[in-house]
């Protein structure tokens, strides 16, 4: 009897000690994203229509998505090429958190792969890319990867 009551007080008193070791076993916190606005979702649908254009080599519908500055600023030849590639290329993107430069004006991160069949290696190319407000809900492209 006294061996019982003596284990029953020993989880007693180590329950009563050490409250916070259930919590300690809690998952740790989980990072929130933050806060968005309708803006920051705007300019981010429009890069990845115009990622997605060059991963499907249409040129026609990722012309339409840069700014007259874009297009002045990159040569038809350059414009070109960055749609177009190789017979038997693969292509995929990834988009990063935006990056507010001003109103209106959002930077992007973007890691873009190309692989070949005949090639084993896959080197992701860092690049960004610059989306901006053009009107009331109209947004482009201003800067190409």
């Amino acid at each position: 009897m006294k061996t019982s009551m003596q284990t029953a007080i020993f989880f007693c008193l180590l329950g009563c000690a050490s409250p916070g070791l259930a919590k300690q076993k809690a998952h740790s916190p989980t990072r929130q994203p933050a806060a968005v606005d309708s803006s920051y979702v705007a300019a981010l649908a429009v890069g990845n229509r115009l990622l997605y254009a060059w991963q499907t080599q249409d040129e026609e519908k990722g012309l339409v998505l840069l700014t007259d500055a874009a297009k002045e600023h990159a040569t038809e030849d350059g414009i070109e090429i960055f749609f177009t590639a190789a017979t038997g290329t693969q292509r995929t993107y990834e988009i990063g958190r935006g990056k507010l430069l001003k109103p209106g004006r959002y930077l992007f991160p973007v890691m873009l792969f190309e692989t070949q069949a005949s090639s084993r290696s896959i080197r992701p190319e860092p690049a960004q890319i610059i989306v901006v407000q053009t009107g009331d809900d109209e947004w482009a492209v201003d800067k190409l990867p």
